[in-house]
């Protein structure tokens, strides 16, 4: 029995999955029931089957979660007829009571899958757990126990609000007998019960799914088009790397000039350095990072010193999109500065310049430009 109830929820896990771009999502307020119940309990075995019969009356409540599962609780009397059976005598008009709450599995949806139009039957499995309490007297205390139940629900829709349901069920007593097992059928009554339901709807409808065709199609292209300059990203990070080794060799000449020459200058300084990126991306590689580096250590040599960063693009793509990713490069080196060498945000600027053309290699303008002033 376990097998199958669990093989029936991953069916049904499944079928929500598939089913959630075609089915309407009504809100929280949305498709509950109410409904009375009435029928008959009677000892499944150990005691007469139709000779231990009594009436049983109750009511319920339910919330549809989805397609497949709802939660309800429940309640339901025993009418006494201790009296006429010669058991022990109730002090009230009824035997026994149970209260619980239960979960339902639509089978028509686990089995058949979602129908856009109202079933005439619908069948749900049923399972909770409830508070059994007997009413006692001539000696008797009144008892509480833990119950189990297990069933089917059998739906017939009448009209778009009202159904009637045919219940059969089985309700276990689990701690009458703690030596016994809990699951005994010897302390399980057989309940035959037919609700009157009203729901509240709207139910699960669904919807129509908008052509996006045209517009995956245009992505796709676009996809393709990054992929084609993808190809070329080796011979663009050779040109990155052989302008960052010039750059530093040019450094290096500066910082072997005499340092009155340096002091003299110092004021009057405006040093560029370039930060490159791969095409379509604003994340500093490990090889532009000394050039970061070198950015925040003049910043730390230099308290009074701050920076400007432009960030630029190469024509690839459309204009908005390198707009923005000019702007993010930018950033990109600004937190860098921040973050990870801990410059104060108002010693740096940054700002996307769009699309640059200071190089005639389309692939050396996917970069920034930082320019050191005292």
């Amino acid at each position: 029995m376990k097998k199958i109830l669990l093989a029936a929820a991953c069916v049904g896990c499944m079928m929500s999955a598939n089913a959630q771009d075609v089915i309407e999502r009504p809100t929280f307020a949305d498709n509950w029931s109410i409904g009375l119940d009435a029928g008959v309990t009677t000892p499944l075995k150990g005691h007469s089957f139709f000779g231990n019969m009594r009436g049983n009356f109750g009511l319920h409540v339910e919330k549809q979660i989805s397609p497949l599962f709802g939660l309800g609780a429940e309640a339901a009397w025993g009418v006494n007829t201790s009296t006429v059976n010669g058991g022990i005598r109730s002090k009230t008009a009824f035997d026994n009571s149970y209260v619980g709450g239960y979960g339902t599995l639509n089978l028509n949806n686990v089995f058949a899958g979602f129908s856009c139009e109202p079933r005439p039957v619908t069948v749900d499995l049923v399972a909770g757990l409830g508070w059994i309490h007997f009413y006692r007297t001539g000696g008797y205390d009144d008892s509480n126990d833990l119950g189990a139940k297990l069933g089917l629900s059998v739906n017939f829709a009448t009209s778009e609000r009202v159904s009637i349901s045919l219940k059969p069920s089985v309700t276990w007593n689990l701690t009458a007998d703690t030596d016994k097992d809990r699951f005994d059928i010897n302390r399980a009554n057989f309940n035959l019960m037919v609700g009157f339901n009203y729901n509240f709807g709207p139910g699960f409808e669904c919807v129509t799914i908008p052509d996006n065709s045209a517009e995956i199609a245009e992505l796709n292209g676009r996809v393709n088009a990054l992929r084609a300059d993808l190809n070329g990203r080796d011979a663009a990070l050779a040109a990155a790397n052989a302008k960052n080794g010039e750059l530093s060799a040019a450094l290096a000449a500066c910082e072997a000039k005499p340092a009155q020459v340096v002091t003299k200058n110092t004021n009057t300084l405006n040093s560029v350095r370039y930060v490159f990126f791969k095409i379509g991306s604003s994340v500093i590689t490990p090889d532009q990072m000394p050039n970061v580096e070198m950015i925040a250590a003049y910043l730390k040599n230099h308290p009074k010193a701050k920076v400007e960063i432009k960030g630029y693009a190469s024509p690839d793509g459309s204009l908005e999109f390198n707009e923005r990713l000019a702007a993010a490069r930018a950033e990109s080196v600004k937190n860098s500065l921040m973050k990870r060498y801990k410059i104060p945000a108002d010693r740096i600027s940054a700002k996307g310049e769009g699309i640059g053309s200071m190089f005639a290699e389309e692939s050396w303008n996917r970069v920034s430009i930082c320019t050191l002033e005292e």
